[in-house]
């Protein structure tokens, strides 16, 4: 743990130098937190974890969340975890798609492309996620904690903004 500490604020230094402010990047992604967010409660649903609370956005951190009770099952936890990733990156690809192939004012398509993006740009599961599966599924699922912990290291170099824009492209590119 202490090798991800390091490489944590190795990153957070090396940001400064491209840093886009918060309270922006919080206001352009907010439809994608709010399908994230979303995501998360449908897979409480779908795996049967009751929800107590869901907070879909707010300016500050985490700027959205969901509290539900303890999941008894690794699956849930899993499903959980991941379901922003599923949900979040087939509403991208879906609204890149539509954007090109409806017909809507220009107006329409940027929105639809602005909503796209900011899916695609919250897609990635937090590490508090990641911590929750590697906590129930052991070594097991370690692989799946070092990636979303990767990812969310690159964040810090706009890694989400690029997976975003692949979607995008393989919205557009779908005949």
């Amino acid at each position: 743990m202490l090798l991800f500490e390091v490489l944590t604020r190795g990153c957070a230094i090396i940001s400064t130098m491209f840093l886009i402010p918060n309270w922006l990047v919080s206001i352009v992604t907010f439809p994608g937190v709010i399908i994230h967010e979303f995501a998360h409660k449908i897979f409480c649903n779908i795996t049967g974890v009751p929800v107590q609370k869901v907070r879909y956005w707010r300016l500050g951190n985490p700027a959205g969340y969901v509290i539900h009770d303890e999941p008894t099952h690794l699956y849930q936890t899993f499903f959980i975890s991941i379901g922003p990733l599923i949900v979040n990156s087939l509403v991208a690809i879906a609204l890149a798609y539509l954007s090109l192939h409806i017909q809507s004012s220009m107006t329409g398509r940027i929105l639809l492309i602005w909503v796209a993006f900011a899916a695609g740009a919250c897609a990635f599961p937090s590490d508090a996620d990641a911590r929750n599966v590697l906590k129930k599924g052991g070594l097991l699922l370690f692989p799946f904690f070092g990636l979303v912990w990767l990812a969310n290291k690159l964040r810090y170099f706009y890694f989400d903004f690029l997976y975003s824009v692949l979607l995008l492209l393989i919205g557009f590119a779908v005949r």
